[in-house]
């Protein structure tokens, strides 16, 4: 990795899960603080959780990816958390007492918008804040929508999900997202319509790979995972609205892509696993759902390709990139600006 840059510690950022049952209404409290969300949602997500004895998967496989991603670095590396231990203050306080003077960031979500990309770096902000003056300069790595270390483990998914459907028949690939709501949409990206335009492009780029070899499937992007006051609008069609006006257009099988997800947490889970496919069976729809990269080496070495790029000279670490929408180490300033919460 040459001179490092000057960096001298890699850090993974994630969004936290709760580990033990009683953690579930704290955790959600830290999710929802000051969203608006009402009691009655924050109850049906706490159930979710409960399905699975109170422990989310997302901080296991954190720990998972953290073990490969070491394997593979000489920086060293630590974790932490937006919403639950080990929270991300704690880690930057740690960081510091290690000596760490500059660090990278790898966040685990691979598109632009407010709560995919700017509230994670507003979160390393008020991380480094709460240390105070001799934490690390901490660095986000770029957006990695169109990474092949991405989009291949996600095409391998959808190719192997394919295989467990009855051949023939008419089978649909539904890419899915957590909806953000419209004004957040809106104003992702210096531009505007950011987070769309990315999962357009990964969407696009998976089908491609994941369909070269295999039976045509026409494909949608849809969403999943929508919260916050029901005035509100949010990114539709819902996917289990999706399925429904998909059965009744006569489509006999859907395989369900998470592009939206780098790892199985509780919304994929949940939604896809439970919901969604008791929506699918409900229609007589045959139904597979592909799996997220997790810890394929793939994603793993995408990780060290995207720190080479930040560590080595810039100009001699050509970029791994299967799209043409701009990205950019350092946010423009202004983009992705934080919603107004409650307002429709």
């Amino acid at each position: 990795m040459g001179d490092r840059g000057g960096y001298d510690a890699l850090l993974l950022v994630s969004f936290g899960g709760p580990e033990h049952p009683d953690d579930v209404l704290p955790f959600l409290a830290n999710v929802t603080r000051g969203r608006g969300i009402p009691p009655e949602r924050l109850a049906e997500v706490a159930e979710h959780y409960q399905h699975f004895g109170g422990v989310s998967p997302i901080n296991q496989q954190c720990r998972d990816l953290l073990r490969e991603v070491e394997r593979g670095t000489d920086l060293p590396v630590y974790w932490g958390n937006r919403n639950w231990h080990p929270m991300l203050a704690d880690t930057v306080a740690r960081m510091r007492d290690d000596g760490v003077r500059r660090a990278l960031a790898f966040v685990t979500s691979a598109y632009g918008g407010y709560s995919s990309c700017r509230q994670y770096q507003e979160d390393i902000a008020a991380a480094r804040a709460a240390v105070g003056p001799t934490a690390p300069a901490i660095d986000k790595l770029r957006h990695f929508h169109d990474h092949p270390g991405f989009v291949r483990p996600h095409a391998d998914a959808v190719r192997a999900a394919r295989a467990t459907l009855p051949p023939g028949g008419d089978v649909r690939l539904v890419f899915t997202a957590h909806s953000v709501p419209v004004s957040m949409a809106e104003t992702a990206g210096p531009d505007g319509g950011l987070y769309q335009a990315q999962l357009n492009e990964t969407a696009a780029l998976v089908h491609a790979a994941g369909t070269a070899r295999g039976p045509v499937m026409p494909w949608d992007l849809v969403w999943q995972s929508r919260s916050g006051p029901p005035h509100v609008p949010w990114l539709e069609p819902d996917v289990n609205d999706h399925l429904t006006a998909l059965a009744e257009a006569g489509v006999t099988g859907v395989v369900v892509s998470p592009i939206g997800f780098v790892s199985d947490h509780l919304e994929v889970i949940w939604d896809l696993d439970n919901e969604a496919a008791s929506t699918a069976k409900r229609l007589g729809l045959d139904y597979a759902r592909a799996a997220t990269p997790g810890t394929d080496p793939r994603f793993v070495a995408m990780v060290h390709d995207l720190v080479r790029e930040r560590v080595d000279a810039p100009e001699s670490v050509p970029r791994s990139r299967l799209g043409t929408l701009p990205v950019w180490d350092t946010c423009p300033r202004g983009c992705c600006p934080p919603p107004r919460r409650g307002a429709p």
